[in-house]
Parts: structure tokens; sequence; C-alpha cells
């Protein structure tokens, strides 16, 4: 039987997944010998903001309630750009990103403003879409002193423009969407040159509180649902490294008893000798409220 692979992808959202989220994952993750690739949000934490996927997301309340949002990321981040203000994220931490590419892991570009782009890319102007790269890549820079390999589309949300960015950002690959395997993707009729690595697996607020996965057996599930080769994990800085960390510790454990794999998604794609055209398309997936970017037909 194949190997099985788990290319880990963190996802860290907000100023408060930043400071305790992180530093709380690259801990359990150095005492597994762990490496993955860490994508940051480098602009202002508008969380609170999100309150309006309440009135344009059917779902979106119910995945709330199902997940203890308020418990998870607490009633501050919930209320930062609405009633608090948004705090800078990266500026406010970038001893936590040098922290975490001095550890050996990989260290990526999120976004710069997370609620802004899942919730209004579709309406960007492209000179928009650029500039919400363009300033998350400048300040990388800057922490880092080096350019950004890789970007991750906050909710697995694209367009036809943000795919277009990225290819002139000449990064090695980017993990916009959810999907099965490898591919170059195609969208509105247009074939982009920006490998996509997407997530494979369902993530942990996407199946809590369905069909009977709790924190306690969140594992189970992800150890029963590995297929041979190449899986794609994202996990969130604010979950697995805050609300249900135990859990994840968990997880890596049977991970290493049984033998899996874990790398990370620079090293995924190095392993890549070809890919298909696939297209890119937005719809909705189980347990999520909202659109998100889904592999679809492949070309032969």
């Amino acid at each position: 039987m194949a190997e099985k692979i788990v290319a880990l992808k963190v996802d860290v959202d907000t100023w408060a997944g930043t400071r305790d989220g992180v530093p709380a994952l690259l801990t359990d993750m150095a005492r597994f010998g762990v490496k993955a690739t860490f994508y940051f949000s480098m602009g202002p934490d508008n969380s609170g903001k999100a309150i309006r996927r309440l009135f344009t997301r059917p779902g979106f309340l119910k995945k709330m309630l199902r997940t203890k949002a308020p418990a998870a990321y607490g009633i501050k981040t919930m209320l930062y750009g609405t009633l608090l203000p948004a705090p800078m994220i990266a500026e406010s931490f970038p001893e936590v990103l040098r922290e975490t590419e001095r550890q050996g892991h990989e260290v990526g570009i999120h976004c710069w403003d997370h609620v802004r782009w899942h919730d209004y890319l579709p309406k960007f102007p492209k000179p928009l879409t650029e500039s919400e790269l363009g300033r998350a890549a400048a300040l990388f820079r800057e922490i880092l002193g080096h350019r950004a390999a890789t970007t991750a589309a906050p909710g697995w949300t694209v367009s036809p423009d943000s795919l277009e960015v990225q290819d002139g950002m000449r990064l090695s690959y980017c993990s916009d969407g959810r999907g099965t395997h490898p591919f170059y993707p195609v969208m509105d009729g247009r074939r982009f040159q920006t490998l996509q690595l997407p997530t494979t697996l369902p993530t942990a607020d996407e199946i809590l509180g369905e069909n009977g996965v709790t924190p306690d057996n969140i594992h189970q599930f992800y150890l029963d649902s590995l297929q041979p080769g190449l899986n794609v994990l994202t996990i969130h800085a604010e979950l697995e490294g805050n609300a249900i960390r135990p859990s994840f510790t968990r997880l890596l454990e049977r991970f290493k008893a049984d033998g899996v794999r874990c790398i990370t998604l620079s090293e995924a794609a190095r392993e890549i000798s070809d890919a298909p055209a696939c297209e890119l398309l937005m719809g909705e997936i189980a347990g999520r409220a909202g659109k998100v970017a889904i592999q679809g037909v492949c070309q032969p």
C-alpha cells in the first residue's frame, strides 16, 4: 500500500491566533518533529465585521453555534473592527513570524485583511486585489527579509483577478482551494500558471458537532479519512493551537505511531513532477457557510 503523507497547512487568521495559537503549535510540532506551512494574515484583524455574514450567508449562525466560536475565538476578537479597534497582526508580532521560520517551518501569506478578502473579493476591482496582496507581500518581506513563495486565499475565496495577480508574484505554488490532487487552475476559460495544492480533508470547524464528531474523537475521523499518497490538512491557529489543542496533539501522536509522514506544502510541491490543468469553481461544501474554490473537471 502506498505511503500516507500529510502536508500540514496552518491558517493564522487573527491577532490572538498569532499571539497565542502559533507559539502553542510550534511547541507541539517540535515535540513530534513535525514541520508545517504557516499562512499569516498580515494586516488588520477585522474579525468583528464577519457578523455581516449572519445576514448574507445561510448557515453561518448554525456553524458559529455548532463550533462554539465565541469561546474558541474569544469575545475581544469577535469585536475587533466594530466595537473595538482592529489591531494590526504582523506588525504586532513580527517575532512570531521570524520564530516560525527559524524553527524550520515554511511561512507564507494568507492575506492583508482576512474579512475583507473573504467577504468581498468577487466585487474587488483588480487594483484592489493587487493592493491587498501587494501590501501583505511588502510587510512580509520587511519582517522576514525575503519575498514570499506561497499564498493561501482566506476562506478559499478566489477570482480570476486574484489568480492573475498571484501569477505575477512569481510564487512557487498556492493553496487556495479544495480538491483531491495538485493542479493548475482554469477559471472563466483562462489557464493560470501557479500550481495549486488544494486542501483535501475537511477542517475541524466543518465537522465538529456533525455526525458524532467531537474534540475527543476528531483525530480518529482524520485517521480514517487519510488516503494513500498526499493528503492536505488545513488547521487553524485559533482552534488546533487553542480551543482543541489536545485534539491536535492526539492526532500528531497517532500520525507518529502509524507511520504517517508529515511534510510542508513546499516539500509536497517539490515531489510533483506533473499536474493537470483543472477547473477551479466557486461552490458549496458541507459544513461551511458560503462558497469556496473547488477543484473541478481536469483537462485530459
